[in-house]
Order: C-alpha cells, then sequence, then structure tokens
C-alpha cells in the first residue's frame, strides 16, 4: 500500500473539515429554529482561526489593487486616504467582508480570546468620519459603477450584521458601529436603486460582476430593514431576469477563475423570490440535471491549480459558495423533495474541499476566504 505524506499544514486542514463536518451533520438531523442554534456548529476554536485571517488582513495596506477612477491631480492619494474605513485586504470589498466576518463572529462569540481585537479593529475602521469620507468617495464623480454590485451587496450584509447586533440590545459598540454605517448604507441603496432599473439583462459571470449572487446579499437585506420599495424592485428584477430560463449549463462551469457558480447563484436567488411550490417546480425545469436517485454524482468540488496566484486561487472559494448555495437551494424545497439526498452528498463535499483550502498559507486566498467560510459555517442567508 502506498503512504502518503501530510505536511503539518494539511493535517490541519484536514481536521479543521472532519470538524466542521461533523458539526454540520449533527446540524443536518435537527431543524434549526434559529440565529443562535445555526451558528453554534462552529467552534470557538475554529471562529478564532477564522476571525485572525481577517485580523491580519482590514487594516494591511499593501499589497492592494485599486478599483481607483481619477478625476484630477488631487485623486491621487494612498488607499487609507481615499477609502479610509476599507483600504486593507488587498481590495475595496474583501476588506468590507473582512469587516463583516469580524462583526458576526465578535457578536456570535462574545467572550471568545479573539473577540476584543475584531471589537478594536471594527472601532477603528468605522469611525463616523471615515463613514462619511467613504461615502462622499461613493458619490463622486465617474464612480457610478465603483463595485458594483459585489461590494455593495457585502457592505448591505454588514450593515444587516450590525443592525441585527445592535437589535439584540445588549452591546453599546453594536450601536454605535451600526449608526455609523448609516450613510454609506444609504449611498449604495440609492447607487444600486438607480442601477437595476436600467440593468436590462443579467450578468451571468462567475466572478464579481454576477447579478444573481448579489440579488440574494441585497434581498436578505432589503427584507431585513422592511424595505418595501427596494425589496418589490428586487424581486421584480429577479423575475424578470431569470423566471423563464430553463436548462441551464452547469457542464459548461467553473470557468477558470470563478468563485461564483452562475448556475447554482441563479437558483440560490429564486428560492428567496419564489413560493415554495413554485421554486421547486421552476427548479425542476432550471436544473434538471439535480438527481432524484440521491446520486452525488453530478457535481463534483474543483481544485485551484495554485493557491498563490489572486485569480486562480479563486477556484477554492467556489466551493464554499456552491456549498452554500446548494444549502440555500436545499432550505427552499419540502421535507420529502426527491432531489434533497443528492443535494445533501454535494453540500458535504463541497463544504469538506472548501473548508479544507482556508489554510491562510497564501495572501491571495486568505484576505477573502475566510468570509465565506464563515459565511458558510454559520449558514447566513439561510430562512429560519
Amino acid at each position: 500500500m502506498r503512504m502518503v505524506h501530510l505536511s503539518a499544514m494539511h493535517k490541519k486542514a484536514l481536521l479543521l473539515t472532519l470538524l466542521v463536518s461533523v458539526s454540520f451533520s449533527r446540524m443536518q438531523n435537527r431543524q434549526a429554529s434559529s440565529q443562535s442554534s445555526s451558528e453554534s456548529t462552529m467552534s470557538a476554536g475554529t471562529a478564532e482561526r477564522f476571525s485572525r485571517l481577517a485580523l491580519a488582513c482590514v487594516h494591511k495596506e499593501y499589497p492592494n489593487k485599486l478599483a481607483h477612477s481619477l478625476n484630477s491631480d488631487a485623486d491621487v492619494a494612498p488607499p487609507r486616504q481615499l477609502t479610509p474605513a476599507f483600504y486593507g485586504c488587498y481590495d475595496w470589498h474583501s476588506s468590507v467582508h473582512g469587516h463583516w466576518l469580524l462583526a458576526r463572529l465578535a457578536r456570535t462569540f462574545p467572550d471568545a480570546v479573539f473577540t476584543a481585537d475584531a471589537r478594536n479593529a471594527l472601532r477603528q475602521s468605522l469611525t463616523e468620519a471615515n463613514i462619511r469620507h467613504e461615502a462622499a468617495y461613493l458619490k463622486a464623480e465617474g464612480r457610478a459603477s465603483f463595485e458594483r454590485p459585489y461590494g455593495l451587496a457585502w457592505l448591505l450584509q454588514l450593515g444587516m450584521e450590525l443592525r441585527e447586533w445592535e437589535k439584540a440590545g445588549s452591546d453599546p459598540l453594536a450601536h454605535e458601529l451600526s449608526s455609523n454605517l448609516h450613510p454609506l448604507e444609504e449611498a449604495a441603496t440609492e447607487r444600486l436603486k438607480t442601477w437595476l432599473p436600467k440593468l436590462s439583462h443579467p450578468v451571468r459571470s462567475g466572478e464579481h460582476s454576477q447579478t444573481a449572487f448579489a440579488l440574494g446579499l441585497i434581498i436578505d437585506y432589503a427584507r431585513f430593514i422592511d424595505d418595501k420599495d427596494f425589496l418589490n424592485l428586487l424581486l421584480a428584477k429577479s423575475r424578470d431576469f431569470y423566471l423563464q430560463d430553463r436548462d441551464c449549463p452547469l457542464a459548461y462551469e467553473p470557468s477558470g477563475e470563478d468563485f461564483l457558480s452562475p448556475c447554482l447563484a441563479e437558483a440560490d436567488v429564486m428560492r428567496r423570490v419564489l413560493p415554495a411550490n413554485e421554486f421547486a417546480r421552476w427548479l425542476h425545469q432550471f436544473m434538471p440535471q439535480v438527481p432524484h436517485n440521491g446520486s452525488d454524482a453530478w457535481l463534483h468540488p474543483e481544485k485551484s491549480t495554485d493557491p498563490s496566484d489572486p485569480k486562480l486561487a479563486h477556484i477554492d472559494g467556489l466551493n464554499l459558495s456552491r456549498a452554500w448555495m446548494l444549502d440555500g437551494i436545499a432550505s427552499g424545497l419540502s421535507k420529502n423533495d426527491a432531489r434533497l439526498n443528492a443535494l445533501q452528498k454535494c453540500i458535504a463535499a463541497h463544504r469538506a474541499a472548501g473548508l479544507a483550502a482556508v489554510t491562510g498559507e497564501h495572501y491571495e486566498g486568505g484576505h477573502w476566504l475566510g468570509s465565506f467560510a464563515v459565511y458558510l459555517v454559520t449558514r447566513r442567508g439561510i430562512s429560519r
């Protein structure tokens, strides 16, 4: 028999995967009746590991990839001056969801050893002055497409996280941070309300420009804050874009730099839009590949060929986003739907592969994969 020797790093990653998989197997045997019950599937040790990835980058200014349009010489400045809240983690959107990670874990694990550092990082970034500057930057001439829609969707998720934390009523920091962020939330919301009515076709990429992924996050936000006009716009555009779609070409996925699945993301947003019975029928037409016999042969995890390459590392994130989208799709079906066994097998396989890749060995993945892991493990976006 051939012996396979694993490095210490890979042993640690495998152990983490096994621990999280066991937690999820136990969770799948009981209904998630509340937010706290679903979040408790992650241990404080795992949460600390993910939090350290975000803490290592939210105030790390370089390397930095700017999506910055200049109107004059005055717009030439270092990242910390251009966007003083979200200048770290290599790019703006990764910084935003790095802060989301810290907020989510700080409120979920208020007594953990990493929580004080997470709170301090949030307090340092999300000041009233910093956010006011960020809002002005977003509204400036020539920036209509800045971080649209991916970064703006994550910004609203951060706002939702802080609002939920504030609503719990037990932490004055949550009220301070949430209040500070409101002007930027409003700017992002207005940007999206202006853009969506003019968007004639969905963007079906596997990267930041994808429409379906962003719509899912933004719908959750609009529902939570009870913005009925915004929600109606989001639901209407989702129906316009996707209701008539049939036979999604899942066999064409992934493209070489995808971290999102166009097919799964579309199904994941439509389960937020359609009533359960209508969604079940729509899914049958849209994704007939999902087996009714419990087979796991229809969709396999992928693996990055070079985790140190910032684009090729996307594939490791694809496994994580596929896992949570499959989980979302399953949550939209009835308990006796014949497709659930096949979905659950694919969820487990993609979750294990995705979590094993969150090593932090390479900054190209470490600056963002932790956020995707936390979104998956805490089942963010799953209706309860």
